[in-house]
């Protein structure tokens, strides 16, 4: 069943003719083409912010830009022109905490501040702290493979499937960062073989400002894949605080896992190491925020989950999820409760993790499944009778839904880096946010309409048949020991 919604059509703008039309006819024209002064087939005026936050969405349907990759105008936010734009605007310091950042100009803005003076510092996920153009296929992994497939894709600019060293030059985000002498490490920098992930995405500017959300800082996460025009990009947004007080928090967390930098000691801390304390409460303008880096350990009252679970059984009214990775059982226990108490849900995830087999969204459809080993996850609970408004996104093909993202009672966000998993919870280093603003709430629930719209409802077809599947060859199923 799909989700219905209104469609948004976007008319052509007014062309150059326009600028030959009098000042006193302009107006005359808006006036009349609508009550309000609104150019009829224009989008409708921008959401009200908060002050000193913004939010950028990459697949926004009522803002256009040009991808580098294609070149193709598409719709959306250009998440990678306002990481340039932060970078440029720094002064002093920029510090970059990012699983993953593989965009050539990203690289290029950060060494150029380097080779201004400016402290630039570094920290990335060990999977991906090499240049990739030392790395060979052999070597890797299926998934990192394909990676540097894609990546080979976007440095041969001039299309002709070879790759000259001036393309691969210029075409490796890593191997520019090394060249500039910018100073970089990775989460086995504490001398171990690296925490669960280092899946945090932050940039820090002059201890003013934070640059935070759920995008990597890669050409897939944002714009689409080098060697795929299909893609527009994993589903994403970024966040922007002017805040010094979170600021000086982020920097605290990311002075951690730094320690005294490459090459010194083994003092950088990162996962459990860090020691992570409760979610810290500070004012972006007049709105409270929360933030908390994980991990914690599994029995520590202020871990993600709980925090989470927290700000879910609050709910009155409605709560709207968007999510990439949902396996948590301890929100799924609450989730229950809020709809055995008629809150209304909306719960999007994505794709290809909605139907595996220690997904949560099986649970709340009602289903379970059992994996490769005919084994069902430990204490694995579906509802007895299917929630209401479960499903999944029609997303382009290769794209990822990749919020980590709530909105509950039209108010409270919840949002960052951190998957609802246990292994966001107690293994990832992660940041995840909780921001009490219905300003900000209204440009989420947006995002959400807009995925909302043509949404897959319920157990689909594919899943009806990956379930026979399973039962033919699994039948109920062995639940595992907890």
């Amino acid at each position: 069943m799909a989700a219905q919604g209104w469609q948004l059509s976007l008319a052509p703008r007014l062309g150059h003719r326009a600028a030959l039309v009098p000042a006193i006819g302009l107006i005359s024209l808006l006036q009349s083409c609508s009550s309000a002064g609104q150019l009829v087939g224009q989008p409708p005026p921008d959401l009200p912010l908060p002050e000193g936050i913004t939010v950028a969405f990459n697949h926004r349907a009522d803002r256009h830009y040009t991808s580098p990759i294609s070149g193709q105008r598409r719709s959306g936010d250009n998440l990678e022109a306002l990481l340039l734009a932060a970078i440029d605007a720094a002064r002093s310091e920029v510090l970059v905490a990012v699983q993953e950042l593989s965009l050539p100009a990203v690289a290029q803005a950060l060494a150029e501040q380097h080779r201004r003076g400016l402290r630039v510092q570094v920290v990335l996920e060990n999977s991906y702290s090499q240049p990739w153009s030392l790395l060979h296929d052999a070597e890797l992994n299926p998934h990192l493979r394909k990676r540097r497939q894609q990546l080979l894709a976007l440095a041969d600019r001039n299309g002709d499937g070879q790759l000259s060293a001036a393309e691969q030059q210029a075409g490796d985000a890593v191997a520019i960062l090394q060249r500039a002498g910018v100073p970089l490490l990775d989460d086995t920098a504490d001398g171990s073989k690296g925490s669960g992930l280092m899946h945090s995405k932050y940039l820090v500017i002059d201890r003013q400002r934070v640059i935070t959300g759920s995008a990597n800082f890669t050409p897939s996460g944002i714009h689409g894949d080098p060697d795929d025009p299909r893609t527009r990009g994993n589903v994403n947004h970024l966040l922007t605080l002017e805040s010094a007080a979170l600021a000086e928090l982020f920097a605290a967390d990311f002075s951690l896992m730094w320690g005294d930098g490459p090459g010194g000691r083994n003092d950088s801390r990162f996962g459990i190491a860090k020691q992570s304390g409760p979610a810290a409460s500070v004012l972006v303008g007049a709105t409270p925020v929360q933030v908390l880096f994980a991990p914690h350990r599994r029995n520590d009252p202020h871990q993600g989950l709980a925090l989470i679970g927290e700000q879910l059984a609050a709910a009155r009214e409605r709560v709207d999820l968007a999510l990439f990775v949902f396996s948590a059982q301890s929100l799924t226990d609450v989730i229950a409760q809020l709809h055995q108490r008629g809150v209304a849900l909306r719960l999007l995830a994505d794709p290809g993790f909605a139907s595996r087999s220690f997904s949560e969204v099986l649970d709340l459809l009602g289903v379970a499944l059992a994996d490769r080993h005919c084994k069902l996850e430990a204490g694995n609970k579906p509802l007895a009778q299917a929630a209401d408004g479960v499903g999944i996104p029609r997303l382009p093909a290769g794209d990822k839904l990749h919020h980590k993202l709530a909105v509950i009672d039209n108010r409270t966000v919840i949002t960052g880096s951190f998957n609802w998993s246990p292994s966001a919870a107690h293994q990832n280093d992660e940041v995840l946010l909780v921001i009490d603003s219905p300003l900000l709430a209204a440009h989420f629930t947006r995002e959400i309409d807009r995925l909302w719209k043509g949404a897959e409802l319920g157990v689909s077809d594919r899943l009806e048949r990956k379930l026979n599947e399973n039962r033919r060859r699994c039948g109920s199923g062995v639940q595992r020991a907890a």
